[in-house]
């Protein structure tokens, strides 16, 4: 059955989320079409933001997350130094939401190991295995729809069954930093991490240098008093400023 262009599309971001990059002969193969309609697809797409051309095909854009399990071998010591300054402002009973992701993982397994009583909800599979480690945590996982890349739960029942809950904490990651505030590579969870912000009375982002200045799909967030970035680095002074004049905290957590 011929696939339409939207179908065909969605076939090249897929197949991007995959792999790093694409040929147009190669992938013009695997749909059964010309070189010239890639080419045009290519095109589109490219205006669009969801890939960037390259000579003979197209690479996946920064704003295009690799899957979780490729970022979880990526800054490794910097997301564990986030992780021990984020446990170290969790408090005893706080009922936390933690969202999905590499760096919230690192803490999910640092507040394991530190503490004890913990409530979390979560929409992350990673996120309540880690924590589920410690059988003294009790963990609520929302409902909704799978996404086997993430292993995470998504969708309008998952931002109903938010609306059920308070916590004193949201633990959010992100995969672009701006003055504009933290966002997302991907609508659906980008939709949860602000229904958690707004569902809680603190929010900590936690997410590394590489993070920042760098603007993806869903801004969820702003910043402002109650919310606090934990990164690696110290930011160019101009975000810093930004982010202190909006009343937000910044915490440096030094790997070294």
């Amino acid at each position: 059955m011929r696939q339409s262009k939207s179908e065909r599309q969605a076939r090249i971001v897929a197949e991007l989320r995959a792999a790093p990059s694409l040929r147009v002969h190669e992938i013009a193969y695997r749909l059964a079409v010309s070189t010239e309609t890639i080419r045009r697809d290519f095109t589109e797409l490219e205006e669009r933001g969801l890939i960037n051309r390259t000579y003979g095909g197209a690479v996946r854009p920064m704003t295009l997350e690799p899957a979780l399990a490729e970022r979880e071998q990526l800054m490794v010591a910097e997301r564990e130094a986030i992780a021990a300054r984020t446990s170290a402002l969790v408090e005893p009973g706080d009922i936390l939401m933690i969202g999905g992701g590499a760096t919230t993982l690192h803490v999910a397994r640092r507040l394991a190991a530190d503490h004890s009583h913990l409530t979390v909800i979560t929409h992350a599979f990673s996120i309540a295995a880690a924590l589920a480690t410690n059988p003294l945590h009790r963990v609520l996982m929302l409902p909704g729809q799978y996404d086997g890349r993430e292993g995470l739960i998504s969708g309008p029942d998952t931002i109903d069954a938010l609306q059920k809950y308070r916590a004193s904490k949201a633990i959010l990651g992100a995969s672009g930093l701006t003055e504009e505030g933290p966002s997302d590579a991907a609508i659906g969870p980008g939709l949860i991490y602000g229904a958690m912000m707004r569902r809680s009375a603190e929010t900590l982002i936690v997410a590394d240098h590489s993070k920042i200045g760098r603007s993806s799909l869903t801004v969820y967030g702003e910043w402002r008093e109650g919310v606090t970035l934990i990164t690696d680095t110290e930011p160019a002074a101009g975000f810093a400023a930004h982010l202190a004049g909006e009343g937000a905290r910044l915490v440096i957590a030094d790997p070294a």
